[in-house]
């Protein structure tokens, strides 16, 4: 690429990765070039591109130079001055960037799951260097939470955040619930589309979606988050049956990203949950993400847009690298920690066991379609404090096994998996209960 710059100014990049977010990224640079230039102050030179397959076409054009094997030449180039690790995964990506930082060199990530695991690490060493670090389109591609609530809301104390935060997940339960069609035929649809990759464990068992969990709790609380610690349930037990009766009762299916603040503790949890249709979650459908903030002092505050990607993630990329060359111009000698000195975090963050979270239930019991049933099983609800709110029961079949729905009002964790044991255990229920949380302020 050129190094012509019309504002006499030049600040060299080396990019770790040229996969789908790599390429994205090369093909905003040569296409918005002099856009970002103008708004950088500065020409953003890409000077080397290191992957491991420098041979496959990208429909973009690079420079044959441009291109290497081996990392160690970006990390070891003492004129490159930022790092772009995209290439995903634990190793090498953390000693890519440790030693990116290590050679004073700023850095550029969007790799939710090393972050997520090893973030505090990352942001000692970065601290410790004076480099700065961005990571934007780690969580919620072209979403700006990271910004949001470093910046926007950096002085506000965060009630509660309700994110859709996988866009593969939000596709499977959209396309079932406005097409009636199953999770099995939904999600091959879904990897034909290339919206889902070969094995989607990560994706649909809510994996992907806790890394960005704990990735926007340390930024929202200021205190490093364990994974272990996070209640993380997926959704490929949800069944098209589970789909129709939640229409039926107002509601949609979202796996959902849950932070709430109580008191000492915060509340984070992971799992397939009903919501009204008339909340703005509800209406966040295909692969589109969504966060929903309350601030004590900012109130509600919605974002909104593509959560994934390869151009919303580049653009997200793209954003911090421009960030940081408009710090470099600043003072080019000077090297500062900045904000992400405050992401080195003394202590855990307090979570709520998930035991003892209190929320609304739907519950699908297989029962035998025989008198007496329904008051043996919510004699058992009873016995665990657990109060009905709705009941769906519906005719016999020729198996003779008939669905049972209910909801509840709020009810304790503990309770209600303690009250499941025992149902399951009845010998007029025949299979195991259905449970999907539900967040509704009405119930």
């Amino acid at each position: 690429m050129t190094m012509a710059s019309k504002t006499g100014k030049v600040i060299n990049l080396g990019l770790i990765g040229f996969g789908t977010i790599g390429t994205g990224v090369v093909k905003l640079l040569r296409e918005n070039g002099e856009l970002i230039e103008r708004r950088a102050g500065a020409k953003l030179h890409l000077r080397k591109i290191a992957d491991l397959d420098i041979e496959k076409s990208r429909n973009v054009f690079v420079e044959k130079d441009c291109l290497t094997t081996h990392a160690e030449e970006i990390l070891q180039d003492p004129d490159i001055d930022i790092v772009i690790e995209l290439i995903g995964g634990y190793e090498p990506a953390r000693a890519f960037l440790n030693e990116a930082a290590r050679q004073k060199k700023h850095i550029v990530t969007a790799n939710k799951a090393l972050l997520a695991a090893h973030g505090d690490e990352i942001f000692q060493i970065v601290a410790k260097e004076g480099v700065q670090i961005g990571f934007e389109a780690s969580v919620g591609g072209t979403i700006p939470i990271v910004r949001t609530l470093r910046e926007a809301m950096v002085g506000d104390r965060i009630k509660s955040i309700y994110g859709i935060v996988n866009g593969t997940a939000n596709y499977i339960l959209s396309k079932m619930t406005d097409e009636g069609r199953s999770f099995a035929e939904v999600l091959q649809e879904a990897q034909s589309l290339g919206f889902a990759e070969a094995d989607p464990s990560f994706d649909i068992e809510g994996v992907d979606t806790s890394h960005k969990l704990a990735i926007t709790l340390a930024l929202a609380y200021g205190q490093r988050v364990q994974l272990k610690g996070l209640y993380t349930e997926g959704i490929s037990q949800v069944s098209q049956q589970d789909v129709v009766f939640a229409r039926e009762l107002g509601y949609r299916i979202k796996l959902l990203a849950i932070a709430i603040s109580r008191g000492e503790q915060v509340e984070a949890r992971i799992h397939p949950t009903m919501i009204p249709l008339d909340d703005l979650l509800a209406n966040v459908n295909g692969n589109f993400n969504a966060f929903h903030i309350i601030g004590e002092a900012s109130g509600s505050v919605f974002l909104y847009g593509q959560g994934a990607g390869m151009m919303p993630t580049a653009s997200a990329v793209i954003s911090d690298i421009v960030d940081i060359a408009k710090e470099i111009l600043k003072d080019p000698l000077k090297r500062s920690s900045g904000y992400f000195a405050s992401n080195v975090h003394s202590r855990d963050l307090p979570l709520l066991p998930m035991a003892d979270v209190f929320t609304n239930y739907y519950f699908r019991f297989t029962a035998v379609d025989r008198p007496g049933v329904l008051s043996k099983i919510s004699g058992i609800l009873a016995e665990n404090n657990i109060s009905i709110a709705s009941v769906i029961q519906k005719g016999r079949k020729e198996s003779g096994a008939v669905p049972v729905v209910m909801t509840t009002y709020k009810s304790c964790e503990r309770d209600v998996q303690e009250a499941l044991v025992r149902i399951d255990n009845l010998d007029v229920v025949l299979d195991r209960t259905i449970r999907i949380r539900i967040e509704d302020k009405k119930l």
